[in-house]
């Protein structure tokens, strides 16, 4: 495992990240019991039981996540009025989310529809809740990507982002799934996010252009040790740096920040 070495002005940023980070565990570990008599299921070797009534607790510096089976009427808030549907699958994968914030019998979480960082209440009972430890931070001022495990930095790597033309949108997003690479030069996977890019509506004709972590496209010198802006907004990363993030399951939190 490599050792990371976080320089001190940067200190600042990261704790504030990882404080944000465990926004979403804290929310979603005060309204329940975890063995409140519900079944349970596990991701990442991580076992959650609830019940329709109170969202359950989940391990510190982890994440609620919430997979859907079938298709579910979404709300805008809690009781209130009707949103989206909310697809079991989402481009042929399950459609596993990540919860924001939970109050008795339902839970907030995000979509991977547009537009990006969209949100939407759903009913507990519509959802199989699992968690995850892992996050993934994504700083294009320093062209680096950061995994935590359980709120500490497990990894880091430089990265290829997206152009000035093209960037690499911000915000919060997480893992969609992972997908088989359509080339050798996307690496072993391909790491698709929720994120779209503000500035592409239809990549290739696809219907769509998300953001995705995958490999360097040959772009390996100019990532190099400090990164580059190569992309049309993904981001790309060495091969071998890549295959730490095999072990990400889908429903993962990822943060792109700016500075």
């Amino acid at each position: 495992m490599r050792v990371i070495h976080l320089a001190r002005s940067r200190a600042a940023l990261f704790a504030a990240v990882v404080a944000l980070l465990a926004v979403t565990a804290a929310a979603c570990g005060g309204g329940g019991n975890a063995s409140g008599g519900g079944g349970s299921s596990s991701t990442g070797g991580l076992t959650i039981g609830g019940n329709a009534a109170h969202p359950p607790s989940v391990p510190a510096g982890s994440t609620l996540l919430a997979t859907i089976h079938h298709r579910v009427q979404s709300y805008v808030n809690p009781r209130g009025v009707k949103g989206v549907i909310i697809p079991a699958a989402w481009h042929g994968a399950v459609s596993t989310l990540p919860v924001v914030t939970a109050q008795p019998g339902w839970l907030d979480v995000r979509l991977a529809q547009r537009p990006n960082e969209s949100t939407a209440w759903i009913k507990i009972a519509d959802a199989t809740l699992t968690s995850s430890p892992y996050k993934i931070l994504i700083d294009l001022a320093t062209e680096r990507l950061f995994l935590f495990r359980s709120d500490k930095v497990v990894y880091a790597a430089p990265v290829g982002i997206g152009t000035s033309v093209d960037p690499t949108p911000t915000g919060h997003y997480f893992v969609a799934f992972l997908a088989e690479p359509p080339a050798p030069g996307y690496g072993p996977f391909v790491l698709v996010s929720s994120a779209h890019s503000d500035t592409i509506s239809d990549w290739e004709s696809s219907g769509d252009a998300l953001m995705a972590i995958h490999g360097p496209l040959g772009s390996d010198a100019q990532i190099g040790t400090t990164g580059a802006q190569v992309s049309h907004g993904c981001v790309r990363l060495h091969a071998n740096d890549l295959a730490h993030l095999r072990v990400v399951p889908a429903g993962s939190p990822i943060v792109v920040v700016a500075s």
